[in-house]
Formats: structure tokens, C-alpha cells, sequence
């Protein structure tokens, strides 16, 4: 008598309602390094029930000191971002969750495979950018010359560009952007936000000062809401941030509602990532 034929684990994505539960629960077994990443950073797949998915599980022990966060809370901000994109509806950020693993609590993250699709970023002679695209600034590109660098003027950035306010991103990069084949973006690495002083440095400066989209402001009034002393969100992100970063979270998107523009830059930190990519 043959045994039964063993079938395949299912393959889990972003946008499946499972992919939270399987990232939190399930079996860790690590691949590899990444070791493009500042931080450790490992390769690992993780498999629960008849489910599997590929995923990056960050250890809070591999964390480099920075002088402006507390040591060891990167991983909690990674879920937090997770948390605020996911009550936004927008779903920016994959599936995120703060959890054990071979090396310690860490964030584990679903690996996104990124596919064709427009571009997103460029660099382009003129001092003004053609239709269609968002000028960032001027950037050297050697031998003495310079470039516009712009981005596009893309709908998935501009909410990208909302929620990087919302949470005070410290490092939008253009690496950070991953576009995949059925259309969709998200940002990843966001290990610096939430700060409660000004930090936010970001790539997409394009709409600085614009009225925001009245989708935008809807979001923002249900954020408001969610980050009530008793609202939902308040209540994910309490174990992942502290009281002072929360009340930061919620006076941001009070300023954003107030103000219903875009925000600009600052003139006390950095504006544009270095590098920028």
C-alpha cells in the first residue's frame, strides 16, 4: 500500500487575509542573508498548517545603535508602520508582525516579488520636469553635472507620501518601492518612523504644498478616529510604541487635517535620503 501523496504547501500573498496569521504562527526556517541591508536582515520562509509563504525576519538583535531611536525598537516600528498603512485601507506595507524567532523577537515581514511596471523614478536634463512626472531637486551625476531628479506622478505615491507623513519616515528611498506585476506598490523598511520629532525625509517632495486629495482626507479623518485614547489602532500600536509616540502619531494627522496640504520640507533635518536610492 503507497503512501498518500503529500500535498504542496498553499503559497500565501499580500493581499490574502491569511498572511498575518501565517507570519505570526508560523515555522521560521531561515535561507539566507540580505546583505544589501543595513540591519540584519534574513531570508527565510515560513511555513503553518498548509500554508507557506517567503518572508524577511529582522532580529532586534541585529539592529545597529542609532543616535536618535532607542536601541532595540526598530522591529516594533516596522509592525507599527504595518498596522497604520492597514487602518488606512490602502495597504501600502506588506503583512508585518512582531514575533520570535531563531535569533529572538524581531519583525517578520512577507517577501513581495517585485514584477514590471512603470517607472517610478528618473533622472532628466531641464531645470522642469515633463508631464506627468514631480520634481524633487537637482542631484550631481559627475564630471561637474547635474540632473533633475523627479518621480512620478503616480497616485499609489502620492498615498505613499500620506502615510510617510503620517508616520514620520525617516528613509523613503526609491530601493524602498516595490512595484508588482498586478499593479500594485508597496514601501518596505521602515524601521525609522514614529519619531516624535520631525524627521520626516523622503524622496517624494513632489506634491510639498499641494492641496491634499479628498480621499487623502477622508483616510485622515478615519485615522483620527482609530487613534482615539480608546480607538483600535491605539490599541495595536501600544504594544509596538510608546504613549509619546502614539500621541505624536495622532497630532501629525490632526496637522494634516488642519492643514489639508501636503507637508514641505523642514529646515532643521535633512530633506532627501542619502543616497537617495
Amino acid at each position: 500500500m503507497s503512501a498518500p501523496e503529500r500535498i504542496p504547501p498553499r503559497s500565501v500573498t499580500a493581499t490574502d487575509p491569511a498572511a498575518a496569521e501565517l507570519l505570526a504562527r508560523g515555522e521560521l526556517t531561515v535561507r539566507g542573508r540580505i546583505r544589501e541591508a543595513s540591519n540584519a536582515a534574513l531570508y527565510c520562509t515560513v511555513t503553518y498548517q498548509d500554508r507557506e509563504a517567503a518572508c524577511v525576519y529582522k532580529p532586534v538583535a541585529g539592529e545597529r545603535p542609532l543616535w536618535d531611536f532607542p536601541d532595540g525598537t526598530l522591529a516594533g516600528r516596522e509592525a507599527a508602520a504595518y498596522e497604520v498603512s492597514r487602518a488606512t485601507g490602502w495597504d501600502l506595507v506588506p503583512p508585518t508582525v512582531l514575533r520570535d524567532g531563531p535569533y529572538g523577537e524581531g519583525m517578520c515581514q512577507l517577501w513581495i516579488e517585485t514584477g514590471p511596471g512603470a517607472e517610478l523614478l528618473a533622472l532628466v536634463d531641464g531645470e522642469e520636469p515633463e508631464p506627468g512626472w514631480k520634481a524633487i531637486g537637482f542631484a550631481e551625476v559627475g564630471e561637474g553635472r547635474t540632473a533633475l531628479l523627479v518621480h512620478a506622478d503616480d497616485e499609489r505615491l502620492r498615498r505613499l507620501s500620506v502615510l510617510d507623513a503620517v508616520i514620520n519616515n525617516a528613509d523613503r528611498k526609491g530601493g524602498h518601492l516595490l512595484p508588482t506585476a498586478d499593479g500594485r506598490l508597496y514601501g518596505i523598511d521602515h524601521g525609522v518612523t514614529f519619531n516624535t520629532e520631525n524627521k520626516l525625509r523622503t524622496l517624494l517632495w513632489g506634491w510639498a504644498g499641494e492641496p491634499l486629495p479628498e480621499e487623502a482626507l477622508d483616510v485622515l479623518a478615519v485615522l483620527r478616529d482609530a487613534l482615539a485614547a480608546s480607538g483600535p489602532l491605539t490599541a495595536v500600536l501600544t504594544p509596538l510604541i510608546t504613549p509619546a509616540e502614539i500621541d505624536a502619531t495622532r497630532a501629525r494627522v490632526d496637522s494634516l487635517l488642519a492643514a489639508r496640504t501636503h507637508p514641505e520640507p523642514g529646515t532643521d533635518w535633512p530633506a532627501i535620503p542619502w543616497p537617495p536610492v
